[in-house]
Formats: structure tokens, C-alpha cells, sequence
């Protein structure tokens, strides 16, 4: 499933980019996330453009109840 495999690698580049300790929420700014989800999707091809959108409105809402901070648990 090819959004599976993208909400993998965002998992990980949370975990990779977060200030936080290990095993934590792994918080990062909502516009780096939105980059990095977009740029992935962008070279996948198989996630289409409305789901995107449609996801990274669901993530901002999210991220706007936490300072801007995208969190995995988010997605």
C-alpha cells in the first residue's frame, strides 16, 4: 500500500528530526512534515493529489492544537 509506506517513512523522519527523546511523540513543526510529505507523495505518484490535500488538512488541524507541532500519533 503505497500510503502506508509514505506514513512509514513520515514516522520516521519524525523520529529522526525531533529535538525529543526516544519513544516519545516525536514532534516536529507542521511545515517541515507538509515538505517532506509532499516531496515523498510527489516522487511515489501513487497517492493522488486530492488525498494529499485532503491529509495534510487533517495534520494542520492536528498540529494547530499543538503549537504547530506535527505528532505520529497524529497520523
Amino acid at each position: 500500500n503505497p500510503l502506508q509506506s509514505l506514513l512509514s517513512s513520515m514516522k520516521h523522519a519524525c523520529e529522526i528530526l525531533t529535538s525529543e527523546p526516544e519513544g516519545g511523540a516525536a514532534p516536529i513543526p507542521f511545515e517541515t512534515f507538509s515538505f517532506l510529505y509532499l516531496y515523498l507523495a510527489s516522487i511515489d505518484r501513487e497517492v493522488p493529489g486530492n488525498e494529499t490535500e485532503a491529509f495534510l488538512h487533517h495534520i494542520r488541524k492536528e498540529a494547530d492544537k499543538q503549537n504547530g507541532m506535527v505528532l505520529i500519533r497524529h497520523f
